[in-house]
């Protein structure tokens, strides 16, 4: 008897627990492209990854053009010729592959770049979404925009347009998602 009060107690505690839990989500895709700033700074990530795709092309065309050179002239060389030439064209194709590694890979130019120039943008809206959750007296936000699957959402749980309000960037009645 006393473990079936117990247990009828914990699970009307407990359920009452989960329903008292308050959530939201937001869209982080939809609240950047609002930000004059994130267009300002995409458009330089954007630049500058240009620049660096044409100096990866540059480079890939100068080793193009050095095996052709060497095909074309293969009848004319010695044996030692045709090393010293494939050891070059290979030195300068393991230039290109660290120079792409050292602007794209992980860690690289553009992924810093971007990082400096996006992460202010994304601790703005975390602020304004723990200032939104706080308001709103909510325990999680979800970002819709990210990993996470959301297969339905109730709009009546979206807060994009508090936070975007909270950031001075929109009147909650201009949402076109």
């Amino acid at each position: 008897m006393r473990f079936l009060t117990l247990s009828a107690a914990f699970l009307l505690f407990g359920l009452n627990f989960a329903v008292a839990q308050k959530f939201g989500y937001i869209d982080t895709n939809f609240i950047l492209t609002k930000m004059p700033e994130y267009a300002k700074a995409q458009s330089e990530i954007d630049q500058l990854s240009s620049g660096w795709q044409k100096e990866v092309e540059d480079m890939s065309r100068n080793v193009e053009t050095m095996y052709a050179a060497l095909k074309a002239e293969e009848v004319l060389l010695t044996e030692q010729m045709k090393e010293e030439r494939l050891g070059l064209i290979h030195k300068k194709e393991a230039e290109l592959k660290e120079y792409q590694r050292k602007v794209f890979g992980f860690g690289g130019l553009f992924f810093l770049k971007k990082q400096e120039l996006i992460k202010p943008l994304q601790d703005k809206i975390f602020e304004a979404v723990e200032k939104v959750a706080k308001q709103n007296r909510l325990a999680i936000i979800f970002d819709k925009s990210s990993e996470l699957v959301m297969i339905y959402t109730d709009p009546r749980h979206d807060y994009t347009d508090f936070v975007l309000e909270e950031l001075g960037l929109g009147d909650p009645n201009d949402k076109v998602k």
